[in-house]
């Protein structure tokens, strides 16, 4: 007669089984992906046109939410604090990267406390002022900047942000300086340019590209080593003086650390085929916007350098939020 099987391997196997079973069940509900930025805007657009692909991918609903404030820092503490169960998210900007050097007393290390899921764009900034404004070009800019040191206002769409850093490089390239305005966001840092607030800014496309192009704003310069598509008479910053100046916005999605990582790996497939999705591809090339949708591991490689590439402009200009 054949020995018995064990009791204690068939009982480790049972055990198993609800835990598998729940591993192999996520998602069972929902995913929320909080939007560090105010609807509308360079961090919205891409999330809701990636939104139906990811929802397919997943097999459930994905529910955003705008927590706007603070250079996104508001919406990136409420991920960070979230149970690590990979149902809450975080889509945020290039500040991400380097608030915990600008905000004092934050209660939380970005780095530390979100884990990098995927790159979802590339955003090239395009600096723009109003069309009569005397600078036609960026040497016509800078010139008017050396004529009144310090005083001539800029707008940013908050500080610390990419359109707030990419300026502070050229200006500390090109050995002028200017005085920066901090908005709440980018279509409020537009809305300053149009009011006359505040003479130049680096905008994120989706709120400058238009008005350019219905002749409400004049484009003076791109941030990123190519021209855009949609604006080809525009050039670069690299183009215009300072060559190798590649200096641009990004859109980031994350979870909080230690989100197991099968719901990283669904969550990054996700991000990836919203990025792809035609429809999303379209849209975002109207706009300026460039789709990534890279992996978990080469995503945290860019972050890494971002956070010290910026890191270091941020300490050798002393840029700290009042």
């Amino acid at each position: 007669m054949p020995n018995p099987i064990p009791r204690r391997p068939m009982l480790a196997a049972a055990l198993a089984l609800p835990r598998l079973a729940r591993a192999e069940a996520w998602p069972a509900r929902p995913v929320r992906i909080i939007i560090s930025w105010p609807p509308g805007g360079g961090a919205d657009i891409p999330m809701r046109l990636a939104a139906p692909a990811m929802q397919r991918v997943l097999g459930q609903p994905v529910v955003l939410e705008n927590r706007a404030g603070a250079s996104g820092s508001v919406g990136a503490g409420v991920v960070a604090q979230a149970v690590p169960d990979g149902y809450t998210a975080l889509a945020d900007t290039a500040a991400g990267a380097v608030n915990n050097l600008l905000i004092p007393g934050l209660p939380y290390d970005f780095a530390a406390a979100l884990v990098p899921v995927s790159q979802m764009v590339k955003s090239p900034l395009l600096c723009v002022v109003r069309p009569d404004h005397p600078a036609h070009d960026l040497q016509g800019l800078l010139a008017r900047l050396r004529s009144a040191p310090g005083q001539i206002p800029y707008a940013s769409s908050g500080t610390g942000t990419a359109t707030h850093l990419a300026p502070a490089m050229l200006l500390r390239q090109a050995k002028v300086t200017a005085n920066h305005v901090s908005y709440r966001g980018g279509a409020a840092s537009v809305a300053g340019i149009l009011a006359g607030d505040a003479e130049f800014v680096f905008s994120t496309l989706p709120q400058a590209a238009p008005l350019v192009m219905e002749g409400r704003l004049r484009g003076i310069a791109v941030t990123t080593i190519e021209r855009l598509a949609n604006l080809p008479g525009v050039a670069t910053v690299a183009e215009q003086g300072f060559p190798g100046f590649d200096v641009y916005d990004w859109l980031g999605f994350y979870v909080p650390r230690g989100t197991p990582e099968p719901a990283i790996g669904r969550l990054a497939e996700a991000a990836a085929a919203g990025m792809r999705d035609p429809q999303a591809v379209r849209r975002l090339g109207e706009i300026g916007m460039i789709p990534v949708g890279s992996s978990p591991a080469d995503f945290a490689a860019f972050f890494a350098d971002q956070r010290r590439r910026m890191g270091e402009l941020i300490r050798a200009e002393g840029i700290r939020v009042e």
